[in-house]
């Protein structure tokens, strides 16, 4: 496994329209490969990627998880810098890191997912994927799957919580998304909604933490979500 990080050029032209576009950016980054990767649905590892705007410049990256090494030299063509960065991107052996994760490890996260639910508003109607709009629904979206994915959200302690309730876990949620785009032959409009979440974790299963770390969380994953990437404490 391995996990790329590639700076973006935003004042390109061929850049804001990968940006505004989560279809046309995963076509992108499949295209990365020169074997088609392992069919998406079956557990094993896949590509995740997700897009992080972060420091004082606003600065954008395109990070990347996939079993195989990618080469990016058509997005440095066309959404970087190409004559001042040759390379443009650096991809670190992942493998290494997943192999060090035990139980009881706490780490720094930052996932950026779809949380949705289905919902009908009537009896007779067929029930249909909704976003969750309410910050108590989506910090309940993410507690909902971590003993399934092998972590749990690290508690605060009493004297830190700030707020009589909802304030009881080391989470920060932001940077909710409404992105529209079009897909498919014939085209048709694509809304989907995307949200950030920045915490503590600590590691309750270790094999199905990797493979969280592997295969991604939640819906969306071909348009920038589920994949979530780890920092020390």
């Amino acid at each position: 496994m391995y996990l790329t990080r590639f700076r973006i050029n935003t004042a390109r032209v061929t850049a804001r329209r990968l940006l505004a576009s989560p279809q046309n950016l995963h076509a992108a980054v499949m295209s990365s490969f020169a074997e088609a990767p392992p069919p998406a649905g079956d557990g094993g590892p896949r590509v995740l990627w997700r897009l992080d705007t972060t420091g004082d410049r606003a600065q954008t990256h395109l990070y990347i998880v996939s079993p195989d090494r990618p080469d990016l030299t058509h997005l440095v063509e066309q959404a970087g810098w190409p004559t001042t960065a040759p390379r443009g991107w650096t991809t670190y052996d992942y493998a290494s890191l997943l192999t060090k994760i035990n139980k009881g490890d706490r780490w720094r996260f930052r996932l950026t997912a779809n949380p949705v639910h289905t919902a009908r508003r009537r009896d007779d109607e067929p029930t249909k994927l909704t976003a969750h709009v309410g910050r108590t629904h989506q910090k309940q979206w993410l507690l909902d799957r971590q003993e399934n994915a092998g972590f749990q959200i690290v508690e605060k302690p009493l004297e830190k919580r700030r707020l009589p309730e909802g304030d009881e876990h080391e989470l920060v949620l932001h940077n909710r998304r409404q992105l529209t785009f079009r897909r498919g032959h014939p085209p048709k409009n694509v809304t989907l909604v995307t949200l950030t979440y920045d915490g503590l974790l600590e590691v309750t299963d270790p094999d199905a933490f990797r493979r969280t770390l592997t295969s991604g969380l939640g819906r969306a994953k071909a348009y920038g979500c589920g994949l979530m990437t780890l920092a020390p404490t």
